[in-house]
C-alpha cells in the first residue's frame, strides 16, 4: 500500500463502547486516541490497543477533533468515534483507494446507526452523511464549532459505498446523558452568536423536529422505534432552547 494510514478516536468515558471501536481499527498503521480526561476505564482499555493515547481538555468538539489530526503522523486519516465500528468491507474499501493515490480528497462513509436494540433506516439517521471520515489532513479541517462541527475542504468530495456502523445510545439512559451535555453545549454557542430567544421556539421547534423525523424522513417505517427517536430529539431541541432562555435570565 502506498499510502499509510492514520486512525484517530476521540472519547470520554466510553468504557462500554471504546473496546469493540479499537478492535474494528486495529489494523491500521497509527491508532491515536484522543481521550477528555475520562474518569472511567477509557484510557485503560485505549493502552491495550496503542501507546498513542492522549489527554486533551474539551473546549468543543471542532477544536478537539482538529487537536487529534495533529497527533496523526499519516497524510490520509479516518475518523471513528467510539460508539462507530469499521466493518471489514469498509477497511478494504479504503485500502484499495490507499494501494493508489485516491481521486478525491475527501470522502463520506455511510453509516448505520442503531437505538437501543433497533437499526434505524430512516428518521435521517441513513445514510446520515455528518462529515467526511475518510479525508487527505492537509485538504481538510474542522470548524471550531462547539457541538455539531462542519468543516472546510480545500480540495473534491467524494463519496465511500461501504459502511460504519454506529451505537450511540444502548439505552435510554445514556441518550438522555448525551442530550444534556449536547443541549448545554448548543445553547452556549447561540447564546454566544447572540441568538434571539423567542418563546414559540419552545414549542414550534420541538414540533418541527418530530415532524422532520417522523414524517418528511420517514420515521414512522422505523415503527415504534421511530416513533419514540423522533419525539426524543424534538424533547432535545426543546431544552437546548429552554438553555438558552435560562442563558439570557442570568446575564
Amino acid at each position: 500500500m502506498s499510502n499509510k494510514l492514520s486512525v484517530y478516536v476521540i472519547c470520554y468515558n466510553n468504557e462500554d463502547k471504546i473496546k469493540d471501536c479499537l478492535e474494528s481499527v486495529k489494523w491500521a498503521e497509527e491508532l491515536v486516541v484522543v481521550d477528555s480526561f475520562s474518569t472511567d476505564r477509557t484510557k485503560e482499555i485505549a493502552k491495550q490497543y496503542t501507546s498513542k493515547v492522549f489527554d486533551v481538555k474539551f473546549e468543543g468538539f471542532g477544536k478537539l477533533r482538529n487537536r487529534a489530526l495533529t497527533y496523526c503522523s499519516n497524510e490520509w486519516v479516518l475518523s471513528v468515534d467510539s460508539d462507530e465500528r469499521v466493518t471489514p468491507e469498509l477497511k478494504e474499501e479504503i485500502f484499495k483507494l490507499l494501494e493508489k493515490t485516491p481521486d478525491k480528497d475527501a470522502y463520506y462513509v455511510p453509516r448505520i446507526s442503531h437505538f437501543l436494540n433497533f437499526r434505524i433506516r430512516h428518521c435521517g439517521w441513513y445514510p446520515d452523511y455528518r462529515q467526511p471520515q475518510f479525508f487527505n489532513k492537509n485538504k481538510m479541517k474542522y470548524k471550531e464549532q462547539l457541538v455539531h462541527e462542519t468543516f472546510e475542504l480545500d480540495g473534491s468530495l467524494g463519496y465511500l459505498k461501504e459502511h460504519c456502523l454506529q451505537f450511540p445510545f444502548f439505552t435510554l439512559d445514556q441518550f438522555f446523558r448525551k442530550m444534556e451535555r449536547y443541549s448545554d453545549l448548543r445553547a452556549r454557542e447561540m447564546f454566544e452568536e447572540k441568538k434571539k430567544f423567542k418563546a414559540s421556539q419552545l414549542v414550534l421547534n420541538p414540533l418541527s423536529m418530530f415532524l422532520k423525523m417522523y414524517v418528511a424522513k420517514l420515521g414512522f417505517l422505523d415503527g415504534l422505534p421511530g416513533f419514540v427517536l423522533s419525539s426524543l430529539y424534538g424533547y432535545y431541541t426543546m431544552l437546548k432552547y429552554v438553555k438558552l432562555w435560562e442563558r439570557y435570565q442570568s446575564k
